[in-house]
C-alpha cells in the first residue's frame, strides 16, 4: 500500500477513504444567514440560553429582585412586578429568533455533514464490494492452482509407477540375464 491516493493495478484505492476527506470541504460551508458577526454572535448567543450558568444565573437575578422589592430596601418594582415581566417579554422577544437562528444554522451544517456521511459511507461500500470482487478472483486463482496441483501431483505419481516398472525390466534384463522380473509380464 501507498500512503498517497494513488491506485494500484486493481483500480482500487490504495488505502481506504478517511471521514475526514469527505466532512473537510462541509467543515467551513456558509450558512444561510452567513458566517458574519452577527450570525455567529447571534448562535454563541442562543446557545448560553441553554447553560446551567444562565438557567441558575437568571434565578438568582430573578430571585434577588423579589426579595428587594418585597422587603421594602428599595421600590421600583413592587408587587405585581410589572417591570420584571416587561424584562422576560424582552427578554423571550429577542431570545425566540436567536434560538431559531442557530437551529437553522445547525440544521444547515448537519445537512452538509449527513451527505458527508453519505458520500463516506458510499466510498466504503464501493471499496468493500471491490475488495470482494479481487478475494472472488483471487480464490477462483486459488482454485484453479489447486486443481493444477492435483493433476501434477497425479501425473507425477503415475510416471513414477512407470521408472519403477522400467527400472524392474531394466533390473531384470542386466541382473538375471534377461528372465522376467517376478511378477512381470
Amino acid at each position: 500500500m501507498t500512503s498517497d491516493n494513488s491506485h494500484d493495478d486493481t483500480g482500487i484505492p490504495a488505502r481506504k477513504p478517511r471521514a475526514s476527506s469527505f466532512h473537510w470541504p462541509h467543515s467551513r460551508h456558509t450558512s444561510a444567514f452567513g458566517d458574519d458577526w452577527f450570525g455567529l454572535r447571534a448562535e454563541r448567543f442562543a446557545r448560553f440560553f441553554g447553560t446551567p450558568k444562565f438557567l441558575i444565573g437568571q434565578t438568582l437575578i430573578v430571585g434577588i429582585w423579589i426579595f428587594v422589592n418585597m422587603v421594602g430596601w428599595t421600590r421600583f418594582d413592587i408587587y405585581p412586578f410589572i417591570l420584571l415581566n416587561l424584562m422576560f417579554s424582552l427578554q423571550a422577544a429577542y431570545a425566540a429568533p436567536l434560538i431559531l437562528l442557530a437551529q437553522t444554522r445547525q440544521a444547515d451544517r448537519d445537512k452538509q455533514l449527513s451527505g458527508a456521511d453519505a458520500q463516506h459511507r458510499e466510498a466504503l461500500a464501493l471499496a468493500s464490494e471491490q475488495r470482494q470482487a479481487i478475494a472472488a478472483q483471487q480464490t477462483a486463482q486459488i482454485v484453479e492452482l489447486l486443481t493444477q496441483n492435483t493433476e501434477l501431483t497425479e501425473l507425477t505419481r503415475k510416471l513414477s509407477e512407470r521408472i519403477e516398472a522400467m527400472t524392474a525390466e531394466v533390473h531384470g534384463k542386466i541382473v538375471l540375464g534377461g528372465a522376467a522380473p517376478p511378477g512381470g509380464e
